[in-house]
């Protein structure tokens, strides 16, 4: 079962070298806490935050980088190019007048890289 993503969510990036978080802005649904991601939570550095370095030779600074490093791969800081919403979309929950993102979408990078979320951001409690 899908859950949906919040702020906070943990994603990778396939081209990425470490984890980064989701921040879906005030406004949008509330879930058990946090705010909730709906299609259009993509823009880079405000809700897709950097994976630590890019090793995608798309990426303009690391081919540049590879290039004068005599074709040795120099992965170079990201900066997200998320130009793309998240795909498919939650089926049956609109949030924010979209879809929304739940734990099985993904989100595409202009330099080829795949986002997928590890950790939807909200965690369900049992008490007993």
């Amino acid at each position: 079962m899908a859950t949906a993503v919040c702020t906070g969510a943990t994603m990778m990036c396939s081209f990425g070298v470490a984890p980064s978080s989701l921040i879906a802005l005030p406004g949008t649904v509330l879930t058990n806490a946090p705010p909730s991601a709906n299609l259009t939570t993509n823009a880079p550095i405000t809700n897709v935050a950097p994976f630590g370095a890019c090793t995608s030779m798309s990426n303009p600074t690391v081919s540049a980088a590879t290039a004068a490093a005599l074709g040795v791969l120099t992965p170079m800081p990201c900066v997200p190019a998320t130009a793309a919403p998240w795909a498919p979309g939650a089926t049956k929950t609109i949030n924010g007048g979209q879809p929304a993102v739940d734990s099985s979408c993904t989100l595409t990078c202009s330099y080829g890289g795949a986002i997928t979320v590890l950790s939807p951001g909200q965690v369900k409690l049992s008490v007993s």
